[in-house]
């Protein structure tokens, strides 16, 4: 559970959202978007129904400078900013760009983990709505998108997911993560934001 949460977060980053307040459509991220020094801190938290606490923290990530090419941090590791805003190129994306009220698309994703587990997802995506939504880091105009479908791994699990991401494109980011998984509940919320002046 721990590795396909640190996924989640890892594809999160991958697909931020543009600057804008109107109701869209909203697009990819630019390079040029990303300001050095720029900051998000989430705080997150994951509990069965038995009340077992699974994984409970924050997640930190920084634009930050490494021999002169912007890169962001996740974890231990720096991936460049030129790899996030990448396009991307699936026929199941994580987010089917642009983004505006009432798209519906099929998400469909496979990974190994660190262990060796291979696992997968597959999920109907709709855009429910965008208007303000208020998180510890502040109130924000952000999309909601609702993610419902089956997860399973290769070591027999299997489970009904529902997922909502509420992304607020002012910072390129999802601002409120809350997924249901089986007998797993995890929530996860930014309680920082940050940049330069």
């Amino acid at each position: 559970m721990k590795n396909k949460i640190l996924i989640l977060l890892a594809v999160t980053i991958l697909s931020a959202c543009n600057d804008t307040t109107k109701s869209g459509p909203t697009h990819q991220p630019t390079l040029a978007d990303y300001q050095l020094g720029e900051k998000w801190v989430w705080k997150y938290k994951g509990v069965t129904t038995e009340g077992e606490v699974r994984s409970d923290g924050k997640d930190t990530r920084e634009i930050v400078s490494v021999g002169g090419v912007l890169g962001i941090t996740i974890g231990k590791d720096t991936i460049p900013v030129s790899d996030i805003v990448k396009p991307d190129e699936s026929e199941t994306p994580k987010y089917d760009w642009p983004l505006e009220v009432g798209k519906k698309w099929k998400y469909e994703n496979t990974w190994t983990s660190q262990d060796g587990t291979t696992g997968s997802q597959s999920q109907d995506a709709e855009v429910l709505s965008y208007k303000e939504e208020t998180v510890e880091a502040g109130t924000f105009m952000a999309y909601t998108i609702e993610y419902i479908g089956k997860i399973s791994n290769s070591r027999g699990y299997s489970a009904d997911e529902k997922e909502v991401w509420l992304y607020a494109p002012a910072v390129k980011n999802f601002i409120k993560l809350t997924q249901n998984q089986g007998d797993f509940s995890y929530v996860e919320e930014l309680i920082e934001y940050s940049k330069p002046e």
